[in-house]
């Protein structure tokens, strides 16, 4: 059966309950994790991260919010690189789902710099919050086009440094290898599932340079990368 890509779906993921949770969660955010480690998802928001805090200075304390944290673990692999290389990160991770907040902070108990809230992202409490740099990993496609032009203009309104956003490239190739990828981790229905719901919400480059234009960036970069990924940057300075 042939996938068609031309357009978003917005088929809703099951993940998108805010009021789920139980072991299918869990164990759906740890694979999940598992799998963007493993892809080096994690590694392409970090190499983000790094060149926009190429030229800020190790004394600085940097706030970074990962929006949409999943189980934490891109902060704690940010933690872990702020201490191998003496940098001052305060990170606070951010999801809407309560029971995902609190597997996250069972993870990250050694973890001093590392908070979470839960929160929902387009509450006014949200838009207020001040940050250098917010991180959206695999978190962008699960909203429709006027919600990210929203989001968007809040994360450009509220950040000092800049954006990182990595977010999944819209193609039957990608859905096909996710296939895959289902059977070799032995996901659960509920992760192929909003797996592939989740390729099919992703995005192609051309969208993603018009919400830039849209938004007025001037200074940013699309680049495509593995695993059928965007790293979209967006700087401040």
């Amino acid at each position: 059966m042939s996938i068609n890509t031309k357009y978003r779906t917005d088929q809703p993921e099951t993940m998108d309950d805010f009021a789920m949770e139980g072991e299918i969660l869990r164990d759906a955010l740890d694979k999940i994790a598992q799998i963007n480690q493993l892809l080096g998802g994690n590694q392409l928001t970090l190499r983000g991260v790094q060149s926009l805090i190429q030229d800020i200075s190790k004394s600085k304390e940097i706030r970074i919010v990962d929006v949409g944290c999943g189980n934490g673990d891109m902060l704690r692999t940010l933690a872990d690189f702020g201490l191998k290389n003496n940098l001052k990160f305060q990170l606070i991770g951010i999801d809407a789902n309560n029971f995902t907040i609190m597997h996250a902070r069972k993870l990250s108990e050694k973890y001093s710099n590392i908070s979470y809230q839960c929160e929902d992202i387009f509450d006014k409490s949200f838009e207020e919050l001040k940050y250098d740099i917010v991180l959206c990993t695999l978190t962008l496609h699960h909203f429709k086009d006027d919600d990210i032009i929203h989001l968007l203009h809040v994360f450009n309104n509220n950040s000092n440094i800049g954006i990182v956003i990595n977010d999944l490239q819209r193609s039957a190739v990608a859905y096909r290898l996710f296939e895959a990828l289902c059977f070799v981790f032995r996901l659960n229905d509920m992760s192929r599932e909003d797996g592939l719901i989740s390729i099919l919400r992703g995005f192609k480059k051309e969208e993603l340079v018009s919400f830039s234009e849209k938004l007025n960036f001037s200074n940013y970069k699309i680049q495509w990368k593995w695993a059928f990924r965007y790293q979209w940057i967006i700087s401040k300075i």
